[in-house]
């Protein structure tokens, strides 16, 4: 199983979304939940990945050619 697969669907989604360029606040309103649900999923695939930060996990997604064009 890769890290990406150990990942839920929202923590994948979010990653996909950070990746597009949407920020905390953007993904909080478009999937109808609050920002401190968004850092918290944020937070949580950034440690099983085991990534430093946004920063990695957004050129992460980007690498693996998460972000939709």
């Amino acid at each position: 199983m890769s890290a990406f697969e150990r990942l839920t669907p929202k923590e994948r989604e979010i990653v996909q979304l950070l990746a597009e360029g949407l920020t905390t606040k953007q993904i909080a309103a478009q999937l109808d939940v609050s920002h401190k649900t968004v850092a918290s999923h944020r937070e949580h695939a950034v440690a099983k990945l085991g990534l430093r930060g946004v920063a990695d996990l957004t050129r992460y997604a980007i690498r693996e050619g998460l972000a939709r064009a």
